[in-house]
């Protein structure tokens, strides 16, 4: 079965969504942590980007300070290129051998690559299907400021960084609704599991 791209807005609720795949079974690869690897103490990735944004983005322990690092490109569209360049190929290494692994654990594994940028960063055609996580973007605002702690500033920063919610729509193949309550979105995914296993076992 070909990997589901799993996507959606920033504080969308993508990972609720990831995290309920997981519990019925999925094999959940998770882009946040293969950038974070991509970027540990000691790594060509971390070296990079202290060369291009200098030692303000590194915290005391010498690790990057993804908040100081966020707050520059979150706010500079050339500056996020810059670090989407650095970052990018070696998530995509980490990535492939990830989806070998999982298929030679279990060749009918549902593997579902949650990832923030796809279509920022990926061909919408690497996925036999694409799953949006959708919630509008007043509501992802709100949900930074009441449940993250940011000032609604960085938060409109955040959400306006990304494309917009009608360009994410239109490469769903599925479309989750996060607006609504937490058991209407938990209700959805186990919808979303069931055509999924069917799928893979038509495979």
């Amino acid at each position: 079965m070909d990997v589901v791209g799993l996507t959606g807005g920033i504080a969308a609720g993508k990972s609720t969504v990831a995290t309920r795949l997981a519990e019925l079974g999925a094999v959940v690869i998770d882009a946040d942590r293969l950038a974070r690897e991509a970027v540990q103490p000691g790594s060509p990735g971390l070296a990079a980007i202290v060369a291009h944004f200098g030692d303000a983005v590194l915290s005391d322990d010498g690790s990057l300070d993804r908040a100081a690092l966020g707050r520059i490109v979150f706010a500079d569209e050339e500056a996020r290129g810059v670090l989407n360049g650095i970052v990018h190929p070696e998530v995509r290494r980490r990535y492939a051998e990830a989806v070998a692994d999982a298929r030679a654990n279990d060749p009918d594994a549902v593997i579902v690559y949650d990832v923030p940028l796809l279509a920022e960063a990926r061909a919408a055609d690497e996925f036999g299907t694409i799953v949006v996580v959708d919630a509008p973007a007043e509501t992802r605002i709100a949900r930074l400021v009441e449940l993250r702690g940011m000032d609604r500033r960085e938060a409109e920063n955040r959400v306006g960084s990304q494309i917009s919610d009608a360009e994410r729509r239109a490469m769903a193949d599925v479309v989750i609704d996060s607006s609504g309550t937490l058991d209407e979105t938990l209700a959805q995914t186990d919808e979303l599991w069931r055509r999924l296993r069917a799928g893979s076992s038509a495979g």
